[in-house]
């Protein structure tokens, strides 16, 4: 075993920086499947990158916690309180957050509330929003795919299943960019999307209706309304980001790579092999935060100390030689959703979702083409993903949702 200490932390932004498939085969050869990585300066964490390794962080609860109680950095002030981290790795009253009979306890509204979803409807939904939004730019002949489109979708689907208004919804869409876009309006739109929130809440506890929000507020495992507000928020902000990303890229790899542009041209979609070959080798998060060890163990050849950070490396055990024998393997064991207790339990939704939005955009845009050179798309880098900035595209018209 060799003990962190003897490596020099890799940033963990850097295995986002470029074409995942050169970053990834690289780290496998020079590290194998766990990589010690900086987060920030001065806060260390292991990235598990290896199949078997994956499965062990997020299946074994008694070595592996999700509460960020037992991250020793975090308990020892080594991570400061104003810390970027603080987003995604501070403890919180949520279900992503805690561990054992409260994880299942704060998970349960959220299950109840997808599992609710009626896809059809979902379908229609998403359809409908999605012809409004190619509205917008129809007389153009030109679009942003992802600030024009791709980054509406998820709320506002959201924003109706919960049972907002038009108007409420683009509020929902406006506080959430915001508040995830880490800019200075973060905190405002934090402040909007918690009003709106509250709002809806109690005109659903005087006007109980048929949507998700009437779910969550009714079942009998949430016991005030913080922990209401909170699940409703996992349902609009959780899944968002990564529903942005993976319409994105699903969309670049069909305009892009020659497997899938010529059956765009022939009307051969082949939408749901993008979508999975996305998940594999693009995944929406492909570093996903995070697990904290319970206890010293060793994991792939490595000593972990009680309290490490565990950052699941979902892109990098694509990658993992010892799991994936050939390319069609990749593809259908790839760890997008993760595994155990805390395995996304959107993927069913969010596939309908990303699914309909990718197939709309390409029946409806008539002979859409990327606008500029594809080495040419910028991507924005942040150590948990690699998201495309833009996807210009050029087109003839816009068709008839009934074509």
């Amino acid at each position: 075993m060799t003990s962190p200490v003897h490596d020099k932390p890799l940033p963990l932004w850097e295995t986002n920086a470029a074409e995942s498939t050169a970053v990834f085969e690289r780290l496998w050869r020079e590290y194998g499947p766990m990589v010690w990585v900086e987060l920030e300066p001065g806060v260390n964490a292991w990235l598990v990158m290896g199949y078997e390794e994956l499965k062990t962080v997020t299946t074994s609860t008694h070595l592996f916690a999700q509460s960020p109680e037992h991250w020793g950095d975090f308990a020892n002030g080594v991570v400061p309180p104003d810390s970027p981290l603080g987003a995604v790795m501070f403890p919180r009253n949520s279900a992503t957050r805690a561990d054992g009979e409260e994880h299942r306890r704060l998970r349960a509204p959220v299950v109840a509330a997808i599992e609710s979803i009626d896809h059809r409807r979902l379908r229609r939904v998403v359809q409908a929003l999605c012809t409004n939004l190619m509205e917008t730019f129809a007389e153009r002949g030109k679009a942003d795919l992802v600030a024009e489109y791709a980054s509406a979708v998820p709320v506002l689907s959201v924003g109706e299943l919960i049972g907002l208004d038009p108007r409420q919804s683009h509020e929902l869409l406006s506080a959430t960019q915001a508040l995830l876009g880490n800019g200075e309006d973060a905190y405002d739109g934090n402040r909007r999307l918690l009003s709106l929130l509250g709002s809806h809440i109690e005109l659903r506890r005087a006007r109980p209706a048929d949507d998700i929000t009437s779910v969550v507020l009714n079942h009998p495992d949430l016991r005030n309304d913080g922990e209401v507000v909170e699940s409703l928020l996992l349902l609009v902000a959780a899944g968002n980001y990564m529903t942005v990303n993976w319409i994105s890229q699903a969309l670049r790899l069909m305009l892009t790579d020659s497997r899938f542009a010529g059956r765009v041209r022939g009307g051969r979609l082949g939408v749901d092999d993008a979508l999975d070959e996305v998940l594999s080798i693009a995944p929406p998060m492909s570093n996903v935060p995070a697990r904290y060890a319970l206890r010293d163990t060793e994991l792939g050849g490595r000593l972990v100390r009680r309290g490490d950070a565990m950052i699941l490396g979902v892109a990098g055990a694509t990658y993992d030689p010892r799991a994936h024998a050939g390319t069609a393997l990749r593809y259908r064991t790839h760890l997008a959703w993760s595994l155990g207790a805390h395995g996304c339990p959107g993927r069913d939704p969010g596939r309908t979702m990303t699914r309909t939005a990718v197939a709309t955009a390409l029946h409806l845009l008539r002979d859409v083409r990327l606008a500029v050179d594809p080495a040419d798309l910028q991507f924005a880098v942040t150590p948990w993903s690699r998201g495309l900035v833009s996807l210009p595209v050029a087109f003839t018209g816009v068709g008839d949702a009934d074509e």
